[in-house]
């Protein structure tokens, strides 16, 4: 839980390092507009701009049951932020997977990305798909429904 929010909070204090240093040199304008920037970037870099994570087993026996695809992300991932952006709405309708949360997330992805956690990893219809384009997925996720 504490890693999923490290980013976030460097960016935070960071931001906030930066902002009090402009405001004691006498520039508020551009303290409160680098704070607003750095916490942007906070709130991009957290858990909260993706659907709520669930445990590998329970995603991968829903995809089972409903062909949805599974997402194995985590926070932080610039790649994963691309993915959740631009599926837009249609993210809520995947399984999301938050590897450093879940051990067995964690496995599955190594198992199938030469031993390291390359992520986003996609499966759809039991088949890895590490890193794949959006478009893809947003096509694999119309089919399934």
């Amino acid at each position: 839980m504490t890693r999923a929010w490290l980013f976030p909070m460097l960016f935070v204090l960071g931001g906030s390092a930066v902002a009090a240093s402009l405001l004691a040199k006498g520039s508020p304008g551009a303290a409160v507009t680098l704070l607003l920037v750095f916490a942007l970037l906070a709130g991009l870099n957290s858990p909260l701009v993706f659907p709520r994570s669930i445990p590998a087993a329970e995603a991968e026996r829903r995809s089972a049951a409903d062909g949805r695809p599974v997402v194995y992300w985590r926070p932080g991932c610039t790649y994963c932020l691309r993915l959740r952006m631009r599926l837009g709405r249609r993210a809520r309708r995947l399984y999301w997977v938050d590897i450093w949360r879940d051990p067995a997330g964690a496995a599955a992805v190594r198992a199938v990305a030469d031993g390291n956690e390359t992520v986003p990893t996609v499966v759809v219809a039991g088949q890895p798909h590490v890193n794949p384009d959006p478009a893809w997925v947003r096509d694999q996720l119309s089919r399934s429904a």
